[in-house]
């Protein structure tokens, strides 16, 4: 006894010593938390420290952004647990059934990410508090609870912020909101390096730091986690449980522990009178937030707003008459993430118990089947292989099925089509990404309402009951050798895979054509926009395996002929075949141009396209000669201040020398009405004194009649147009908004809704219905030698409607291409 009385006092000596060596937040930054803002180096080295310093933290770095900053991640526990985290990560997996075993835990995993928007800077603050407050004050908390911590999910927005601030604020600091240390120039530090916001990026993972993010989250599946961010000056805090409209797949489980969790943060905020609210604004509905994509994988998820942003710095003066402070923000962060694990942690046992539930799931079909252009599939594997989802390749030639969007079962062709099965440990969110129309309970959302992934990317879904013969995923299409005698190759052009096979070819130096005419060759049929490659314009002696090459590298499939000679249509020589030229390509950055639209073409040419673009400030518009370059892409934003009626003339005049300019989404309005530009918005007339008969509490319901929040329409395509090469006749448009414009009278009408709109999923009021109904989509106006064609629907928005991205390239490449000469 005595022996082990000994180890006691030596183990507890041991951990009242590992405590005293930790330093707190102000101690190892050397200032007050919170009087000053913290670089993200500074706070990854502050966790650095906690975890050399203490058997309760492991410090982990899973990556970097772009700007190489890194990305990191916590876990505190207790010593014991770390001495088995392995294990009981294992275990917790068993319970979802992606690990093979049954078992049940009684350890909570809490997930707690701070600053995923740049500027919402208080939370990565509030993280090294919190961590520190675990570790010293609520040990016992740890005995059956793990807490991972990731202090910045966005370091590269935080220290664009970070640093903007520490430049102009004043010292002391003012607290006016007109001193220019409240007013961020653009694009602020809110998105991430691509000006992505990675809160609306869960699900999609189109960055860098969402992709690398999620490797880690699925290695864990945490039972809780909380999205920690800031809302504007004069909102106090707002914390669970989530506004309506809720998902109908979240279990009743998951509601009522939202709201347990919200009371015992309301008696925190309570004692302290601290001002908060709930149930508002943040509904559970869009898959790819921060708190419902952990919410749709069995979670309880969570977003937490203070009040402050890029607008509060410092300190600031509200419009309700006090004065909001960093050091206030951080405080009710650090409450509400510790008031959250102490519920967690007395609630371990249920919260695994209801955990290990839902992933117990009843389905009424056995599998999704995918089917479509084998590099449509390709693209989606890979955002499967990001989740974790199963899938194999179908062996069947026919198989018998439901369309998604129709009860009628009927046969269709399945040749290596992608088989999903229904009955998998994530199915809840499968579900939820390929369900035909979300319901909502009410159409009062804060984003999007329909996101089908099977209309996204371009390809038809059905649901099938029985067995399928399947494969593993292979590559049919690998060509190692060049046939003798071949003439040249034609490669497709169906997806933003061919895509990315053209500019590889065009930054060759490959002479590439296109034909806008479909033909047959060798007894095989062409459509319109195929690629053509020929000998005769290819002399180099590497064409044959620089091409074959390069089609290997994104599994084209090449057609080699022997002959210049068409069955029916178009020869090779045709003037019907042209040439595609390189383009030199501008884009508008800057003051009034939306950030978001901006970044997701910035995102898309440099990430996906890989093809060079030169991004022009609005500011520099003035002085630069649009003659040195093909192409200018106006991303959505508001143009009014920036193309007077002097820049507007020397713009037309530069399209009629055979410039093309690319109007995305909101920038249409620069035109509308416009000498020359022939576009013409629809206008609805209003009934005003109807509307003022309206009760002021039903306002906003009633203005939802005229919105369109991210529904998708099914409209008519003309794809012998080039704007539309590798489309057929029907497209599925997503639909941010409900702005409208009449058909072209003179122009070509591409993309266009040709009667009553055909909703197919997602929340369109009855107002904006009527609105759309004969409207353009994506059109081209001919002005002299040059083009301007127009995006009514923006298909790079948040860049996951994967399926209207070749409209996109189309407008780059296949529209009027030509390739002025530099003055």
């Amino acid at each position: 006894m005595k022996y082990i009385f000994t180890i006691v006092i030596l183990v507890s000596l041991f951990n009242l010593s590992n405590a005293q060596d930790l330093k707190s937040p102000d101690e190892f930054l050397g200032y007050p938390i919170g009087s000053e803002f913290t670089r993200h180096h500074e706070i990854i080295n502050y966790f650095e420290h906690l975890a050399k310093n203490s058997s309760l933290a492991t410090f982990s770095s899973y990556g970097q952004t772009n700007e190489r900053r890194p990305l990191s991640y916590v876990v505190i526990t207790s010593e014991e647990n770390h001495n088995n985290l392995e294990s009981i990560r294992k275990n917790n997996l068993k319970q979802t059934g992606i690990l093979d075993g049954d078992f049940s835990s009684d350890i909570a995993i809490v997930w707690l990410s701070y600053n995923v928007h740049g500027n919402e800077a208080s939370s990565a603050e509030a993280s090294m508090v919190t961590a520190y407050e675990l570790m010293t004050n609520q040990e016992n908390v740890l005995d059956n609870t793990i807490v991972i911590i990731d202090p910045s999910v966005n370091p590269d927005g935080r220290d664009r912020y970070v640093n903007w601030y520490n430049q102009v604020k004043s010292s002391p600091y003012t607290a006016y909101q007109d001193a220019i240390e409240h007013n961020e120039p653009w694009p602020g530090g809110r998105p991430n390096h691509y000006l992505f916001d990675l809160n609306r990026d869960w699900m999609w993972a189109t960055q860098i730091e969402t992709q690398q993010r999620l490797k880690i989250y699925n290695l864990w599946m945490p039972h809780v986690h909380v999205d920690f961010h800031e809302q504007g000056i004069n909102s106090p805090y707002y914390f669970a449980p989530a506004a309506k409209p809720f998902h109908k797949i979240i279990t009743n489980f998951q509601r009522e522990f939202q709201t347990q969790i919200g009371k015992n943060n309301a008696k925190a905020f309570d004692e302290k009178k601290w001002a908060y609210f709930t149930r508002e604004r943040f509904d559970l509905f869009y898959p790819s937030y921060g708190d419902t994509y952990p919410t749709y994988n069995g979670a309880i998820g969570m977003t937490y707003e203070q009040a402050g942003s890029g607008q509060a710095g410092l300190g600031v003066n509200t419009d309700e008459g006090y004065e909001l402070t960093l050091k206030d923000r951080i405080k009710h962060h650090v409450q509400s993430g510790l008031s959250t694990v102490k519920t967690s942690s007395e609630n371990a046992e249920k919260l695994n118990s209801e955990f290990k539930n839902y992933f117990k799931n009843t389905v009424d079909f056995d599998y999704y089947v995918l089917v479509g252009e084998q590099s449509k599939l390709n693209t989606l594997t890979k955002l499967f292989d990001q989740h974790d989802y199963e899938y194999q390749f179908s062996k069947e030639k026919k198989l018998k099925g439901k369309p998604i969007y129709s009860t009628a079962k009927i046969s269709f062709d399945a040749d290596q089509a992608l088989v999903v099965p229904a009955n998998q440990p994530k199915s809840k969110m499968l579900k939820v990404l390929l369900e035909a129309d979300p319901e909502l309970s009410t159409p009062l959302t804060y984003d999007i309402t329909s996101w089908n992934l099977a209309l996204a990317h371009g390809v038809e879904a059905y649901t099938i009951s029985g067995d399928i013969n399947t494969q593993p995923n292979e590559n049919p299409y690998s060509q190692e050798s060049v046939e003798v005698g071949t003439v040249g190759y034609i490669a497709p052009w169906k997806s933003i895979t061919d895509a990315k096979f053209l500019t590889e070819l065009l930054k060759n130096k490959i002479d590439v054509r296109a034909t806008t005419k479909p033909f047959k060759i060798e007894n095989e049929s062409y459509d319109r926009g195929s690629l053509i490659l020929t000998k005769t314009n290819n002399r180099d002696s590497n064409f044959d395996s620089l091409v074959v090459e390069l089609a290997n590298k994104y599994r084209i499939k090449l057609a080699a002929t022997k002959t210049s000679f068409s069955d029916s249509g178009t020869d090779f020589g045709s003037p019907d075949i042209k040439k595609i030229n390189s383009q030199r390509i501008a884009v508008l950055r800057g003051d009034d141009v939306s950030s978001l639209s901006y970044g997701s073409i910035w995102h898309f040419f440099e990430q996906e396209l890989n093809y060079p673009i030169i991004s022009i400030d609005t500011e520099d518009l003035t002085g630069i000669d649009l003659n040195n370059y093909d192409i200018l892409i106006l991303p959505s934003g508001s143009y009014s201040k920036i193309f007077n009626k002097k820049k507007l003339s020397s713009m037309s005049d530069w399209i009629k020398n055979g410039g093309k300019l690319i109007a995305m989404s909101n920038a249409l309005s620069t035109f509308e009405g416009k000498k020359g530009f022939g576009l013409e918005k629809v206008e609805v007339k209003k009934d005003s004194t109807q509307n003022n008969l309206i009760s002021y509490a039903e306002r906003k319901k009633e203005g939802t009649k005229d919105n369109i929040t991210g529904a998708i329409f099914n409209i008519k395509v003309d794809n012998t147009h080039p704007l539309a090469f590798g489309y057929t006749d029907s497209y599925a448009t997503l639909k941010t908004s409900s702005a409208a414009y009449k058909h072209l009278k003179n122009g070509f009408n591409v993309g266009y809704i040709e009667n009553t709109p055909e909703r197919l999923s997602g929340f369109a009021g009855e107002k904006a219905l009527e609105k759309i109904s004969k409207s353009l989509v994506f059109g081209e106006q001919r002005l002299g030698r040059g083009s301007i064609i127009y995006m009514v629907d923006d298909v790079l928005f948040r860049s996951f409607w994967e399926n209207g991205k070749l409209f996109f390239v189309n407008a780059l490449f296949m529209v009027n291409n030509r390739s002025q000469t530099f003055k």
